[in-house]
């Protein structure tokens, strides 16, 4: 389900018009999803043994572009699905604890991340007086990323499973993936 501000606004039970924020929307929305759910009985361990990385971009659908079902993998997600420490620490989670054994990283066209540069944290920095602690981690060409970070990924001593690591650019006008051959 997708909120957009376009949308009318949720109507009470009495069917007088809600006025609250998006978060209210969402939390209605949850009341409604919880009123039919029912426990799948799953545990913390993907089916798939299979780790996702990929942009927070609204505009990707992992579950349906992948053909995945709940419980089927782990997805961690951050601004142009770069592999960062906090990355690589949701990696080593996902597989020395809960199994995971190929990781799939996804960045895609049209990236946020495409027009910034750093920048963008010293603009930052010289607006709110504290430098930032991360790097925006921002890129030119999506392909030569996406090897950093499936090179990132295969180098990475704290991670076990190293030897299935894919990386692809999703296109979000025709919705295909395509492959980014990696050095090995």
């Amino acid at each position: 389900m997708s909120i957009s501000a376009s949308q009318p606004p949720s109507q009470h039970h009495d069917g007088a018009p809600a006025e609250g924020t998006v978060t209210d929307r969402l939390v209605e929305a949850n009341e409604r999803y919880a009123a039919a759910f029912r426990d799948p009985g799953m545990d913390a361990r993907p089916v798939l043994k299979v780790a996702v990385v990929a942009c927070m971009d609204a505009r990707l659908d992992l579950h349906a572009a992948l053909g995945l079902e709940l419980g089927d993998c782990h997805t961690i997600r951050n601004a142009g699905g770069v592999v960062t420490d906090d990355t690589i620490r949701s990696l080593t989670i996902s597989q020395r604890a809960l199994g995971t054994r190929s990781v799939v990283l996804i960045h895609h066209t049209g990236c946020g991340l495409l027009g910034l540069t750093e920048d963008f944290r010293h603009d930052l920095e010289a607006e709110v007086g504290q430098r930032p602690s991360w790097a925006v981690e921002s890129f030119k060409d999506l392909d030569s990323d996406v090897r950093q970070s499936m090179q990132r990924v295969r180098t990475s001593p704290f991670l076990l499973h190293t030897d299935d690591v894919r990386g692809f650019v999703f296109d979000v006008t025709t919705g295909l993936l395509r492959e980014v051959a990696g050095r090995a």
